[in-house]
Formats: C-alpha cells, structure tokens, sequence
C-alpha cells in the first residue's frame, strides 16, 4: 500500500518508482558491505583478546568471503522465487543476528560460524547479483550507470562506517564498533520491507526508459517452473563459451586483490609499519571516496565506451599501485597516492563486467551467469585472506602478497582484452527467466 501511494506520487512529479528501488538497493549494499568490510579492521583487536593468530583470524574471513561468492548463483534463484524484498529482509537479518551474537563469542568456531557463515551466507544473498537483477529488471536504458552507482554503495559503506568502527574499538572495544552497523541494518530491513517491489509490473509500471505501454498486469513469479538445479544448467551452458572464462578467471584477480587482500589485511598492513588503527582506516575510506567517483564513472563510461579497454586499464593500474604500495613508505603522501589510483578502480570492473556478461549471455540470463563470475570473484578473495595471513605469520611481512597481487592484476588486464566482441548465443534453458 505504501509503495503504490509513493509511485503514484512520483508519477505526478515525472519520476519512476525504479528510483526508489536504487535508493533501497544502494542501502542495503551499503550497510551489507560495512558488515563485511568491518572485520578486516578489528582483526588485530580481536586476535589480541582471543590469542587468536592472525591467520586463524584469516581464516575464518576467508570462509566469509567463499560464502559471499557462492551464494550468488543461488540468490537469483531466490529473488525469482522468495522475492527481493523477502530475500533482502532476510539477508539482512542474517548480518544483523551474526553480528549481534559475535558480542557473546568465547571459542575460535564461534567466529567461524558467526563472521564466516553467517556474515558470508547473509551479505551473498544478495551481494552484487542485486545490483545487476535491479538494473536488468527495472531498466530499460542506463543500466551501466545503475549498476555503477549500486556497486559503490560499497565504498560508501566503507567511507562512512570504517573510520567509525576503528575510532570505536581503539576507545571503547571492538564490540562497540559493530554497533553502528546493527543500528543501520536494522533500519533498512524496515525501509526494505515497507517499500522493496520485485518487478515494475507489480506497480502498473513498465522498465525505466520503457514505453509505458509495456506494463503489463503483475503475475506470480514462475516458482513452481525454477528450481535450484537451474545455476548449474547455466553454469554448463556458460561453460562452454571462452568469454564466460575468461570474465570469470579475470574476476578472481579482482576479488584476490580487492576484498580478500586490501580490505581485510590493509589495516594489519598498516600496523606493521606502525600506522595506527584510526589513520589506517581513514586511508581506507579515502579508498571508498575515490571509489565512489571511479565506479559510478566507470558505470556512465560502460554505457558508452569499449569495455574490454576499460577494464584493461582498471586492471592494469590496480596491478601498478600494488606492485608500488611496499616502496610508498606508507607516509602520509604516499598512502594518499595509493588510495587514489587504487580507490578509483577497486570496483570499477563490475559495470564493464555485468555489461558484457549480458551482452554475450543475455538479460535474462545475465543475473545467474554474472552470479557464477561473482562467485569466482569471491573465491579469489578468500584465497587472498586466507594466503595472505599464512604470508604475514611465515614471512613477518605481506609484500610477497602484494606483489603477486599486483602481477595476477597485469595478467587479468591482458585476458579480457582476449573477450570476444561479438555477442555469443547461449542455448536458452526451460525456464522463462532466470533473472
């Protein structure tokens, strides 16, 4: 009642109800990736009160992030039969309850199933598969900007809620610095609830950019056709195309050397060079602010621009700034230089990405297949936690990391530019829509 109340009066004022639906995922991302970002930055407190090594911390950091990534062929298939705003709801509420619950945590497989399955299993429900079925479903134009404004709602989450966190747990405890982020989730699974609409039919509405002519009568979600063995079709029938390789493999680099290396390690990085906690942090949302930038353009670029080249260059100068971070001296100046060139690619790859994903495999598609690269993004991330603690524990130093982070980014650069260009059919399975 209260969504058709708001479209109706937007309507009157020239805006779409697709809007509100951004506004919400943006949210949702963003509170979503401060849960999963947070971790990384108390790492160090809580393998002090523990006597829990660092890379047993890792390690169940790396559940989290495996989770993360495969859940997300699996969430389409959700959203398609739960809907998005039950399977949001309930994402949400799964954060909410493992970070609640780590406050009591006194044994190591506590924080495995609290902040890895829990954590890992409740933000991949919906992750970045969200942000590409919104822009698919309710989009008809401007779907790269879309998925590029969505996709930094990540940053955003790191920008305001990192710097908080960190300042918390120095003062008060890590336990306080989760608090925030409890508050925010509880708040959106609210706004989710009152507001989440799963397709634009359910408001009389067609896609944005659509003629409202094609608004057809909402009808039920085709879940008694859709099963759960449906990603795997996909994942077979995805298999067999060079291009879904290639994205994938590329997207693994990019989860290697984005969540599962930077943000869950920089913190401890910084440590070892004697950077306190706090300005750690703040380098990190400096990182989130030019993300921000950098992945909303890369949305508006994609829309627009060859995006094999685009991501060749997010690649490759991602891979420089890594092969670069151990000679910064992690002064002041040369954190800052970092935080931007690397800020403003962390996550630009995703809208060149989902954008080929559905060129090659189609909208309908799009969602599950791009799932499946999701999840290769994830894989490569836990690897990059769980490898990179084993590095700081054996080595007393992370620069072998960095750099093999940094030559893996040179490779994926020079793999996508090997993506075909030309879309390739793929044999469409018995199902309406996938996504």
């Amino acid at each position: 009642m209260i969504a058709n109340t708001l479209s109706q009066r937007l309507q009157r004022r020239g805006i779409h109800y697709a809007w509100v639906i951004v506004a919400l995922t943006f949210l949702t991302g963003l509170t979503s990736s401060a849960a999963l970002g947070l971790p990384g930055a108390l790492l160090q407190p809580v393998s002090r009160e523990f006597g829990w090594g660092v890379d047993q911390v890792s390690s169940a950091l790396a559940v989290r992030f495996a989770l993360f990534g495969l859940m997300g062929p699996f969430s389409a298939i959700l959203m398609e039969r739960f809907g998005l705003r039950n399977v949001v709801v309930t994402a949400l509420g799964l954060v909410t309850a493992g970070s609640l619950l780590a406050f009591g945590m006194t044994q190591f497989w506590q924080l495995v199933l609290l902040w890895g399955v829990m954590l890992g299993v409740g933000s991949g429900m919906t992750a970045l598969v969200l942000s590409a079925v919104v822009s698919n479903r309710w989009f008809e134009t401007r779907r790269g900007l879309v998925v590029g404004m969505l996709t930094a709602s990540s940053a955003t989450g790191q920008l305001i809620f990192l710097p908080v966190g960190a300042w918390l747990a120095e003062h008060f405890g890590w336990r306080m610095a989760v608090l925030p982020v409890l508050v925010a989730c509880g708040l959106v699974a609210v706004a989710v609830f009152a507001l989440m609409r799963n397709r634009p039919a359910d408001l009389g509405l067609a896609p944005f950019g659509a003629p409202q002519s094609g608004a057809v009568p909402a009808t039920p979600a085709p879940a008694m056709v859709i099963g759960f063995a449906t990603p795997f079709r996909i994942l077979r029938e995805a298999s067999g195309n060079v291009t879904f390789w290639l994205l994938a493999g590329s997207f693994f680099i990019c989860g290697l050397s984005t969540n599962g290396l930077i943000q869950t390690h920089f913190i401890s990085l910084c440590g070892d060079a004697g950077l306190g906690p706090v300005p750690a942090a703040s380098v990190l949302a400096m990182m989130g602010a030019f993300d921000l930038v950098g992945t909303v353009l890369s949305g508006w670029l994609s829309d627009r621009y060859d995006n094999r080249k685009l991501l060749f260059w997010y690649y490759s100068l991602r891979g420089l700034s890594l092969l670069w971070l151990p000679y910064s001296e992690f002064t002041l100046y040369g954190l800052s230089l970092f935080a931007m060139f690397y800020g403003l690619d962390w996550i630009a790859t995703v809208p060149p990405t989902v954008r080929l994903v559905a060129t090659t495999f189609g909208k309908e598609k799009a969602g599950m297949v791009f799932g499946w690269i999701f999840a290769a993004h994830q894989l490569g991330a836990a690897v990059a936690a769980f490898g990179a603690g084993q590095v700081r524990t054996l080595l007393l130093t992370y620069n072998p990391a960095l750099f093999t982070a940094g030559v893996a980014c040179l490779a994926a650069g020079l793999m996508v530019l090997a993506v075909r260009h030309r879309p390739a059919a793929v044999a469409a399975p018995d199902i309406a829509k996938a996504a």
